[in-house]
């Protein structure tokens, strides 16, 4: 990769999570592309080339009858935080990705009852795995993991979903 190009597609993530970081650009983007995690109120709190972090209010729109969020709310959210690194690094690629979420496995350790913070650090491996497919044409798997933990820190949930990316074929 030469110097100018490794230049413009750092440049090219920066305007990405700048974009994302903006309150208001997020809520379109939302509005546009994930009507109901608008409604469930999620945010983008961080977003680095590493890590991705994804909060869900305890909100009347995410409760369940047992006053506690609601396990989808929750999987919206893990999912976000992993799939906005995706995301990220298929939109600045040079070469068209698809991507696809096509696996998910979830354990919850503690009753959800306040704003959840998922956070996922897999940010160099989807970037591998986007680069692995451009190079050889080939999909390439990811399994990345996705920590939410209450505002007092403890540990509400941990999400695994597994990622493919594509690359598609130039002049398709």
């Amino acid at each position: 990769m030469s110097t100018s190009t490794s230049v413009s597609n750092a440049s090219r993530l920066a305007a990405f999570q700048r974009n994302l970081l903006n309150p208001v650009k997020l809520r379109l983007f939302a509005l546009q592309r994930l009507p109901m995690a608008a409604l469930a109120g999620l945010r983008v709190t961080e977003l680095t080339n590493e890590a991705a972090t994804v909060t869900v209010p305890f909100t009347y729109l995410t409760k369940n009858p047992f006053r506690s969020i609601y396990f989808a709310c929750l999987s919206m959210a893990a999912e976000m935080a992993s799939g906005t690194l995706a995301l990220m690094y298929t939109s600045t690629s040079e070469q068209a990705v698809s991507m696809l979420v096509v696996g998910m496995q979830a354990e919850f350790t503690k009753k959800a009852v306040t704003r959840i913070a998922f956070t996922c650090p897999d940010g160099a491996a989807i970037a591998q795995a986007v680069a692995e497919s451009c190079a050889t044409g080939e999909g390439r798997t990811v399994v990345c993991t996705s920590t939410g933990r209450d505002t007092s820190g403890e540990v509400v949930a941990v999400f695994r979903i597994t990622w493919s990316f594509r690359a598609k074929k130039k002049g398709v």
